[in-house]
This record gives structure tokens, C-alpha cells and sequence, in this order.
């Protein structure tokens, strides 16, 4: 009996022992998992439960232009914020703070009462209105820093970089394009908690500051953006037109010079602004391209050798019956050559030698020169224009001088590269670098040629016959430019009436393309204007805009003029390393004195744009150096300017 029960009792010993054993073991390998295993994930899950985060706006990377001058940059400011738990007296602290901030004491105060540990009080503030505020040392209130963008050119190039919103996440142009680009990390502030889930106070004041994302090189000149937008706005502004596009490219490697648009509006307050003056219409509008697509035509007949530029085509003297319908010209001409098709832009000339060419040819040149379809140019939001698959009728005949068919002004732009370069089409583009915080290149973007279009010889005969527009009795001698050879086309096509939807009897979209010098292609520049009031042909009032266009930005790319014998061709050379600034200052007399003789003006204090004011009434050939305000010249104000001399100005950034 007694052994019987010491051998359940050891049983129960052994049994207690391998349980308590086997917990051990479990406690053991829980243990393990959850300070071994899983501690960096319980860390955070603790972390998160006691702490808050608030995150700050991040900073984004540099766009800049091709000379690395900043055209969009991230700086810090400070923004205020509250702990609401903290501030004893709401009403006080709103009271002093509310006038500075120019917000109404109620709104302030509710704001500073609400149960909350954090809230933003104003974001983004000045430098002095941040110093006022810290200066008072009011419990409660503290400050962040918070990266803004800043558009340090105003309206230049706007809807080439377009802006930010609040987040700061970019909304259009590069900044959207790009957005994932030049976005930088996030930085944070942490708030604490207690046992409960309660707030308690800042913990630290910045615990992560964020850092910038990548920085954009472009391809674009700010200085011949500069000429293009006051060109343009001159344009527009003096023929009453609704809007206008100017574009500038480089013709052998579809780089995008200067994309300028009019109206403009200033990225820094955008919101200010009506949606229709946002928008990048060179890429985003289509339009009727009207007699610039002559061009194309002509050079697709020549490439087909079904044309030489010196037949000659009965042009009908200006009334040509075709499928039922009237063709006009507004010069009636009995007979014209190919090359005088474009000179004169005969409608009925281009509309019988689309018919030789025949639809099929047409269409598949047409779109060779990428007619229809995107450039693929790296912005946002591009309109692929239209080009019929399928023609009817008279649609040969109209598409020919351009009705029926609509293009964009990158389109037109890219296509005119093609005849300029030799034939061959090149995707255009804004972006040719990117670069990291250090300055290191992490991509580069090289000229991208998509596809052969007309052959070298087509070029040079079709620029030849282009020349022919410039010159005496051509439509567009006023895109002439003296001592370069201008290769040009002119247009002005009907609108369609969006209520009728047949053409308007008076809406016009006037237009000149064109590049320079002609014998050696630099830049091609395509001037849109939307709606001039009275006269609307693209030869008076497009043309002038190309050659102020033309004119100055070869001289400010020192690409010499050809010197005819007992000539001296005038020239500017623009050379400011930024844009003029906005008039702050008084500016002097010098536009109010006449001028007798070639006699010096005194520019010093003068803003480059006042200079350049100057220069333009007065017909004077001025270097001009550095950025900013004038503060040194040669020959001193007074002294007359012989032609030996070196006449310059320099100039410095203001204090």
C-alpha cells in the first residue's frame, strides 16, 4: 500500500515538473519572439501610440536654366503654430496676434481654444512677421521650419515651370511633370501622449527637417524667353488680339529655347489668377494652322519629285471651283511657279498641288512631319492636334492651306525643325538634366531623333523658296531681319464660330514660322497670335513679333550677321544673367531727353528693362553685363558715342 503511494506520488511530481517545464518553455520562446523578433515592430507600434507626428512641407529640388540660373527654388520660412492645452490666456494671446497677422481676433481664438495639442496658427510667415511674434515669447506659441517654393522671376517662363499647391505637390508644367522628381522628404515635428492617449506638449521642436529632392537643368534660356514674352506681349497688346504663343527652338535638336505664352500670370499667387491664363496653350491648344502648312505640303511634293519649284500652276486668278465648293486667293494671281505658291500663298496653288500629291501621300507626309499625333514633349497635359484618317470631298484640297486641320504650336514648331535640320524630325524638349543636392548628374537627356521626313535636298529647296516670303513683294517682309537670310511662312487662318460652327466672317488666328539664319538653321521660331482686331493677317501682325524675336536673340547668341559690302549691320547684345526686374525705383529721364546726335544717356540706377527701353527708342548698340541695376558705363553720360567706341553697361543685383 505504501509503495502504491509513493509511486503516485512521484508521478505527480514528475508530471507537475513537466508542465511547469513545458510553460517555462513557452514563456521562454514568447519571450523570444517578442524581444528578439519583433522588437523593431513593437518599438514603432509603442512609439505610434505615444507619440504624434506632424509632418512639415517638404522641400522640392531647383528647376533651373540652362546657365543654372534658379527659375523655381525651396526656401525655408517659419509658420507658427499652437498647443492649445498650454496658453491660459486665449483671448490675450489671440489679441496681440491677431493685428499682426491681419486675421480677426474671434477666428484666431477659436482656433487657439480648440482641445487639441497642435494647431497651425499661419503658415509660411515673413521674416519680420515671424520676429514679431517669437519676439513676444508667448507661452504656447512656437514656430517650424517649412520649405515654400518661390518663383524668384515672376511671370518668366510660368507656364513652362508652372507651381505648386499647398502640399506642395506641383499642379502644372514641369513641377507636375516632375512632381516625383524634385519632391524632397517629408520632415516632422512630435507631439508626446500620456497612459491615457492624452496630448501633453512638443516634444522637440523639429525632430526631422526635410531634405530636397532632385534639381531640373533645363534646356531653356531665360534671357531669350525674356525676348520672346516681351515680344509677344507687344504683339498682342497692339493688334487688340485675346491671346498669343511664341515658341523658340533650336532646329537640329528639338531643344526648347523660350516658350512664352500671353496673357501670363505670376506662379508665386497663382490662385489669383483665371484658369484660362494658366494654361500652356503652345501645347495644350490646337488650332487651324492656315497658310503655314503650305510648307509642308510643298516640301512632301518636292520630296515625291512629282514638282519642281519652278512649275507653274494656273492659280485661276484667285476663284477655283473644286467638288461643289469656291476656293479664294486674296492676291489673285493668272499663273505662279511653286516657289511663288509660297511666296504669294496662293490657296488655289497649294489645293491643286495637294491634289497632284493625291490623299494617300498627303496624309502619310503629313504625318511624318508628326502632324496628329503628340511630340512627346515632356509637359503635361499636350493636345495631339487633328489630321483626318479619312478625307471626303474637298478635304484634299482645304487641308492643303491648312483648314480642316488642326495643330498644335509644338506641333508646328518640331515639323519647321524638320524642313530647317535637313529633313529630319526631332522629339522636342525641355529637361536636359538632373542632378542631386551635391551637383552630382544622375540623368542627362541627349537630342532624340524620331524619323527621317524629307531629304536634305527637299530641305534646301524648300528653305530657298521660304526665303522668297521675306523679301520684296513676299508676305512676311516684316520678319525680315537685317544681315541674315529668313526663311518664313506666313498665315492667317478663319476660326470656327463654336455656336455656328462654320467659320467666322471675322476671327482670325495670324501666325508666322520661320527659321534664321536660313543658309545655316540656328533657331526656329513659330509666332501664334489668337483674334487680332483689325488687321489680321500673320504678315503684319505675327511677323514683326519673329523678327524682334529673331533679332535679338541671335545677337545675345553672338551669331554674326552677314556683312553686305558698304553695309554695317545694327545689332544688340543681350547679356543679363537674369531678367529685369519689377520697377521698384524712380528711373531717371533718359527716355524724356532728346537725343542729339549719338550722345550717351546716364543709365546709372537703371533697371536692365529701362535700358533696354532706352536702347530700343534710341537705336543704340549697347553691351550689356551682369544683372540687376546699372552702376558703370563707357562713355560717361554726355559724351558723344563715336563708332570706335566700346559701349557697354554693367550692371550689379540691388542691396
Amino acid at each position: 500500500m505504501k509503495d502504491e503511494r509513493e509511486k503516485w506520488a512521484r508521478v505527480r511530481i514528475v508530471t507537475i515538473g513537466a508542465f511547469f517545464g513545458l510553460l517555462f518553455l513557452c514563456v521562454t520562446a514568447r519571450a523570444f519572439y517578442l524581444q528578439i523578433l519583433q522588437h523593431e515592430e513593437l518599438v514603432r507600434k509603442a512609439e505610434k501610440q505615444h507619440q504624434h507626428r506632424v509632418e512639415l512641407t517638404p522641400a522640392r529640388g531647383t528647376i533651373l536654366d540652362r546657365n543654372g540660373t534658379p527659375l523655381a527654388e525651396s526656401v525655408y520660412m517659419d509658420s507658427c503654430y499652437a498647443e492649445p492645452r498650454r496658453i491660459k490666456d486665449v483671448d490675450g494671446t489671440a489679441a496681440v496676434i491677431a493685428p499682426i497677422l491681419g486675421v480677426p481676433k474671434h477666428e484666431l481664438a477659436a482656433r487657439l481654444s480648440a482641445n487639441k495639442s497642435f494647431v497651425w496658427v499661419e503658415r509660411w510667415l515673413p521674416p519680420e512677421t515671424a520676429a514679431r511674434i517669437r519676439n513676444m515669447k508667448l507661452t504656447g506659441i512656437g514656430f517650424a521650419p517649412e520649405s515654400k517654393r518661390f518663383y524668384p522671376n515672376l511671370e518668366i517662363a510660368a507656364h513652362v515651370i508652372g507651381f505648386t499647391g499647398r502640399d506642395p505637390n506641383g499642379l502644372e508644367g514641369l513641377e507636375l511633370k516632375y512632381d516625383s522628381t524634385v519632391m524632397g522628404n517629408t520632415g516632422y515635428m512630435v507631439t508626446e501622449r500620456d497612459a491615457l492617449g492624452r496630448n501633453i506638449a512638443i516634444k522637440n521642436t523639429v525632430v526631422k527637417t526635410s531634405s530636397p529632392g532632385r534639381n531640373l537643368v533645363l534646356t531653356l534660356d531665360k534671357t531669350i524667353q525674356y525676348i520672346a514674352e516681351k515680344e509677344l506681349a507687344k504683339a498682342v497688346t497692339e493688334s487688340g488680339a485675346k491671346s498669343g504663343m511664341a515658341l523658340v527652338m533650336e532646329a537640329d535638336t528639338g531643344k526648347v529655347l523660350a516658350m512664352a505664352n500671353y496673357p501670363t500670370f505670376n506662379p508665386n499667387s497663382y490662385s489669383r489668377y483665371a484658369q484660362n491664363n494658366l494654361r500652356n496653350r503652345i501645347v495644350a491648344d490646337s488650332f487651324e494652322p492656315g497658310s503655314t502648312f503650305k510648307t509642308f505640303v510643298i516640301a512632301a511634293a518636292l520630296e515625291e519629285r512629282i514638282v519642281k519649284p519652278n512649275d507653274v500652276f494656273n492659280c485661276e486668278n484667285g476663284v477655283y471651283n473644286v467638288a461643289g465648293r469656291t476656293i479664294h486667293d486674296d492676291h489673285p494671281h493668272p499663273r505662279l511657279t511653286v516657289s511663288d505658291i509660297i511666296k504669294y500663298s496662293s490657296n488655289i496653288g497649294s489645293a491643286k498641288i495637294g491634289y497632284r500629291l493625291g490623299e494617300e501621300r498627303l496624309s502619310r507626309y503629313l504625318r511624318g512631319f508628326g502632324f496628329g499625333e503628340r511630340t512627346g514633349i515632356d509637359l503635361p497635359g499636350e493636345s495631339p492636334g487633328n489630321l483626318k484618317r479619312r478625307w471626303y470631298g474637298i478635304d484634299t484640297a482645304t487641308i492643303s492651306f491648312g483648314q480642316g486641320v488642326s495643330t498644335s504650336a509644338i506641333q508646328l514648331g518640331s515639323a519647321l525643325s524638320a524642313i530647317a535640320n535637313g529633313g529630319i524630325l526631332m522629339r522636342p524638349y525641355l529637361v536636359e538634366r538632373i542632378v542631386d543636392d551635391r551637383g552630382q548628374e544622375v540623368q542627362k537627356f541627349e537630342p532624340q531623333a524620331l524619323r527621317r521626313v524629307v531629304s536634305p535636298e527637299t530641305s534646301q529647296n524648300i528653305a530657298r523658296m521660304m526665303e522668297t516670303v521675306t523679301t520684296e513683294g513676299g508676305t512676311g517682309t516684316k520678319a525680315a531681319v537685317e544681315g541674315f537670310r529668313v526663311a518664313g511662312k506666313t498665315g492667317t487662318a478663319q476660326k470656327v464660330d463654336p455656336i455656328t460652327r462654320t467659320y467666322s466672317p471675322s476671327k482670325r488666328t495670324a501666325s508666322f514660322i520661320g527659321f534664321v539664319p536660313a543658309d545655316k538653321p540656328k533657331l526656329t521660331i513659330v509666332v501664334i497670335v489668337d483674334e487680332p482686331q483689325g488687321i489680321k493677317y500673320g504678315g503684319i501682325v505675327a511677323a514683326p513679333a519673329f523678327r524682334g524675336i529673331a533679332f535679338n536673340s541671335l545677337a545675345y547668341l553672338k551669331i554674326s550677321p552677314r556683312v553686305e559690302a558698304g553695309k554695317a549691320p545694327r545689332s544688340v547684345e543681350i547679356m543679363p544673367s537674369q531678367s529685369p526686374p519689377p520697377e521698384q525705383v524712380a528711373e531717371g529721364n533718359a527716355l524724356d531727353t532728346p537725343a542729339e546726335g549719338e550722345v550717351m544717356p546716364n543709365f546709372r540706377g537703371m533697371s536692365m528693362r529701362r535700358v533696354m527701353q532706352v536702347m530700343e527708342k534710341r537705336n543704340i548698340n549697347i553691351r550689356l553685363m551682369g544683372s540687376g541695376r546699372a552702376v558703370e558705363q563707357n562713355p560717361p553720360p554726355g559724351q558723344k558715342i563715336r563708332g570706335a567706341d566700346e559701349v557697354w553697361i554693367k550692371f550689379t543685383p540691388s542691396a
